[in-house]
Parts: C-alpha cells; structure tokens; sequence
C-alpha cells in the first residue's frame, strides 16, 4: 500500500509479533461510523477495533485486515465456472477446504491481475481471444482487458476453461491482507485500534464494483462483528524522538489517518512540540473528517495551525498543495527551525504535487534555485525529517 509499508522485512519489529497475517488476531468491530455526511460524493468510515492486552501499537504503524470476498461476487464466480462450491480442494497451506471457502477467504476474485489472465489461457491455449493477451508483445491489449473488470468477467467471456478447481490456485492470486494507517494513539485509547477507510463503489463493464476490504468495512463489517486483523510496525514513518521538534502534516482525505495519531499522542503525552495540519478533501459540509476535534485540538493549542482545502466549494479548485505555496514564507521559517515534514495519502498525484510546491517553498524561501532546494530536501531525507506513507 505505501512505499514504507513494502519495506516489510526492513522494518519488523525486533521481537515477533503473536499475531500475524498468517495467524491473525479475531478482533471485535466496536464502532463502525460514517464520517462523510449526505450528500458526499465519498463514503469515508471511522472503524475501531479491540485489541488484546499485550497488542501494541505507535503512531505511524498500520493495522492488517483480512477481507472476505462478498458471498454475492463468490456466487456470481461459481455460477461462471459451472460449479457447486461443495466441491473439495486444498488451500495454499494444503488444508483441506470447500471451494466455497476457497472463493471467499484464500483467492483474491476482485480486481484482474494480468497474471491471472495469462495462467488461464495457459489452460486454454486454441481460444483466440486468449491467446491475443498472452505474452509480454501482448502486455498493453492484456492491460486495457483487464482495467475494471475482475475475475468473474474473464470466466463469464471465456466459460469451460477450469475443469479441476484446484487450478484456480495457479489462475488466482491469494487475497491478501490491506494495510490501513492507524488514526489513534494507544496512549489515548489503551486497547482498540482505530482507521480510517473509504469505502470504494463504482460500476464496470455493466457490474456494480466494490473494494474488497473496503466494501467488507463498508457492508459487513457493523458493530459486534469478528474481524481477522493483526498489527504492522512502520518505523519508517515516526514522529521526531525530539518532542519539542516542529511537524507539518499533510493529509488529504485518508491520509489524515496517521495524523490524527500523531496528534493524539502528542497531546496525550503533553508534547510541546508545535504541529501544523493541512487537510484537504471536496466539500467542506460534506467531507471535513474528524473536524470537530481537529478544531478542538485547534483551540486548545495542540493544533498551532489548521489549513484546509476544499477543491469543490469553490469555482477554482483548490489543493493542499495551493494552501502551501500560500503560507510558503512560514512554511520555510518551520523547516528552517528544523520541522519534521509528512505526507500520507494517493501517490499517484498528491503526493509527486505537494513535493513539486515544497520545492518551491524552499527555493524561494532561501532564495535558491530548484537545484539547491533539491539539495536541501535530500538533506531532510537522510536526517529522516522528510517521510511519506504514500499508497
């Protein structure tokens, strides 16, 4: 999910955790709420899950769900293959299961990876629709076929391919665990974890579509309910040891997860450091998260400023990236104080976009040129003063 989170290995804890993705912790859903109000173009849900004594957790980790795939789409995948679901196979483990059960909690029938797509027509080889998306001289018609659809599209088109259901474990990747960035500080709330998701719906190819994980959250997941979850270190990104150090966060819609963390410890703990938020989102009727106690913590001084950017509400769209090129002066005299610098949320264009204006801040913040604001922004990276939690 985040260029931090990839780095695994790199960043395990140094003793092992009880609880893993392969042996994760039944959790309780104990409050499952909308945060985004009528109207919203966006279904953004605030979720919170108990933990067990011993579960720990520090601002910046993230929190594993294990999703289910919906008993509809595993259904629609039988029907499209033309069998039971009664029928025996084994799991990844080589544990004996239903294909039923295989469908719904070890396959991933969401979204079509190519490499799926490939090892179906390796089943297949004389179908010519197949074959024409097979191959890396094929990659980019395999690519434009699979966008939008998920597996049950491939199966319905091309029927009779699987003879065996034990071939869907060669055909299908395994459904995986997502990762989401932890919005609370176990300092202030000793033993649940808590996240923020959106909810993802859309409609494909004549399907109506959900997230996997988050269409679990969304529809299946209310309170009371058991949840397969487990707990990720992320020591990449942390809150500076030095308390009284500056930090600046920016985190549009989701992203603002990790930062409600970071804020909660730092008040809970009484950290003087100062914290600045930028927090960007559509319509700020409609999708301010968490605004009453960011504008809490606001009034009482934990927050030293709230900057916020709602693209929608007005003619011209204005980004998180806009709000910081118009505080560029204070912004630099922050980094020049030594700030910590963070950014969580889409990588594809926030993230490249806000690093684009703080660039700029610096180059005319130090009267430099891009290039030497380059250098300066290197040299934040390696006193770790620049971190990313981007997915």
């Amino acid at each position: 999910m985040s260029e931090v989170l990839e780095q695994e290995a790199k960043s395990a804890p140094a003793h092992a955790a009880k609880y893993t993705r392969n042996n994760p912790y039944f959790s309780t859903v104990t409050v499952n709420e909308l945060l985004t109000a009528e109207g919203s173009e966006k279904e953004t849900r605030h979720v919170e899950l108990t933990l067990e004594d011993g579960m720990t957790y520090t601002p910046g980790d993230a929190v594993g769900i294990l999703p289910e795939n919906r008993p509809e789409a595993v259904a629609e995948v039988l029907t499209a293959l033309g069998f039971k679901g009664d029928e025996r196979v084994l799991d990844h483990y080589k544990v004996e299961i239903s294909l039923e059960e295989a469908l719904r909690t070890r396959l991933g029938i969401g979204k079509l990876a190519r490499g799926s797509v490939n090892q179906y027509a390796k089943l297949a080889p004389e179908i010519e629709g197949l074959k024409v998306m097979v191959g890396p001289e094929h990659k980019a018609r395999a690519e434009e076929y699979c966008w939008g659809r998920e597996f049950v599209d491939l199966a319905t088109e091309f029927p009779g391919v699987v003879k065996d259901p034990q071939e869907l474990f060669h055909v299908l990747q395994r459904l995986t665990p997502r990762m989401y960035s932890i919005a609370s500080s176990q300092a202030m709330h000793k033993d649940n974890v808590q996240t923020t998701v959106r909810v993802v719906r859309y409609d494909a190819h004549g399907r109506s579509r959900q997230g996997v994980a988050s269409g679990h959250l969304g529809d299946r997941a209310g309170v009371g309910v058991k949840m397969p979850i487990f707990l990720h270190a992320n020591g990449n990104f942390r809150l500076p040891e030095d308390t009284s150090a500056p930090v600046i966060m920016i985190g549009p819609g989701t992203g603002i997860a990790p930062f409600r963390s970071f804020l909660e410890e730092r008040q809970a703990k009484g950290e003087p450091g100062d914290n600045w938020l930028f927090f960007g989102e559509q319509r700020e009727a409609m999708d301010f998260l968490y605004r009453e106690q960011l504008q809490a913590m606001h009034k009482g001084g934990v927050l030293t400023h709230l900057d916020t950017a709602f693209s929608r509400d007005q003619a011209k769209k204005v980004y998180v990236q806009d709000r910081m090129q118009e505080k560029a002066a204070e912004l630099y005299a922050w980094l020049e104080r030594g700030a910590y610098f963070y950014v969580c949320g889409d990588a594809t264009r926030m993230a490249k976009d806000v690093e684009t204006a703080l660039l700029d801040v610096i180059a005319r913040g130090s009267n430099g040129t891009l290039e030497h604001a380059t250098e300066y922004l290197a040299a934040m990276k390696k006193q770790k003063r620049y971190q990313r939690d981007v997915y």
